[in-house]
């Protein structure tokens, strides 16, 4: 469903077991990042209004996601880790050349956008499946049918202000570019890395 041309390696899943806090670090400042994407979006973007309401409604539930996590944390007796870079998206961003027209960089973002939600999701089905304490299993079973919607909806505006063979033909290079991408990383109790 997600057209990933690399499955995460399950094994993944016994390196986040041994440092959850780890994780739930780094997956709080996923959904902060991806609230902030929303509003840039916004900020940068306004005359499209359908992508407008959509962001809008998005960042106040990712800002609701990092509640969910951030509360996690402090339930299990720790505080939120310092910020860290995402690897996974800094070599992501390299795929697309810098600048072009407006609507070129718009599609860009939502593609790359598209593709964080679907390996998110790709990473949360795992963590659903695959950990043995059930309570946060059953946790990232829910984000992870957020997280399938989310895919849907940045691949959506993209093919309806591009034009839908030119993003279909962006959207197949970008995963197997991310496929690469990949290969490197699986080896931290990262959401991405």
């Amino acid at each position: 469903m997600l057209g990933l041309k690399l499955p995460t390696d399950p094994r993944w899943v016994n390196i986040v077991e041994k440092n959850i806090s780890e994780i739930l670090t780094d997956h709080a400042y996923c959904e902060q990042k991806a609230a902030s994407t929303a509003i840039s979006l916004i900020v940068t973007f306004p005359e499209y209004p359908e992508l407008v309401e959509e962001m809008i409604a998005l960042s106040r539930e990712e800002m609701g996601h990092f509640k969910m996590v951030h509360d996690r944390i402090i339930a299990r007796g720790e505080t939120l880790g310092k910020y860290r870079k995402d690897e996974y998206v800094i070599e992501l961003m390299k795929f697309f050349p810098k600048g072009g027209s407006r609507p070129t960089q718009l599609i860009h973002r939502l593609l790359y956008a598209a593709l964080i939600e679907a390996r998110s999701c790709e990473r949360f089905r795992l963590l659903s499946e695959e950990l043995k304490d059930k309570e946060l299993a059953e946790f990232y079973h829910k984000l992870m049918v957020s997280e399938a919607t989310h895919y849907t909806m940045f691949l959506k505006f993209a093919r309806m202000y591009g034009k839908r063979d030119e993003v279909d033909q962006k959207w197949k290079e970008l995963l197997i570019y991310e496929a690469n991408i990949m290969k490197n990383l699986g080896k931290k109790e990262t959401v991405h890395g």
